[in-house]
């Protein structure tokens, strides 16, 4: 039984698997992040050109 669990603590085999769940959630959360702030950007830009496109007068492009 002693040696069963001296077997079981030095396999290593999951912590590869581990190593990629951690880089995996990180490249994901990066990603989250990322699209919020384009998301912000790209409502801001859309915004200032109804703006600009609304306050134009007719005729001036």
């Amino acid at each position: 039984m002693l040696l069963t669990v001296k077997r079981f603590f030095k396999r290593d085999d999951g912590a590869v698997t581990v190593d990629w769940v951690v880089l995996s959630a990180a490249v994901v959360g990066l990603m989250a992040a990322g699209y919020g702030s384009m998301k912000d950007a790209t409502t801001d830009l859309a915004e200032g050109t109804e703006e600009y496109m609304s306050s134009a007068e007719p005729g001036s492009f």
